[in-house]
């Protein structure tokens, strides 16, 4: 992993798109991200805490799917963990708006 320590978020987040480079890994990350959002909404909307209990393992679970067989990479999560979030979020955003290409390599 990398050895430099970030000290901004608009400064982690090059590195971070450099870490999701392969095609399915940022498909499954979108998948993860879009399910943990339509987690939170129907813990709200349901009121039931167990779609929270859900969250980490189904936005991690896609995630490091495909860090481990697709990019081949340790997640930035164990080093940067509030900026690795903040990131699946911006990058979720950015695909969906059109501003990342799904497929860079």
């Amino acid at each position: 992993m990398n050895e430099k320590k970030y000290k901004s978020l608009k400064e982690f987040y090059p590195f971070y798109l450099s870490e999701h480079q392969n095609l399915t890994s940022r498909i499954l990350h979108f998948i993860g991200t879009g399910l943990v959002i339509l987690c939170l909404i129907a813990a709200v909307l349901f009121h039931n805490w167990q779609f929270f209990i859900a969250i980490p393992f189904i936005g991690y679970g896609f995630a490091w799917v495909g860090h481990f067989f697709f990019e081949k990479n340790k997640p930035a999560t164990f080093q940067y963990p509030g900026y690795s979030l903040a990131s699946d979020f911006m990058l979720f955003w950015d695909l969906l708006s059109g501003n990342q290409p799904f497929k860079v390599k």
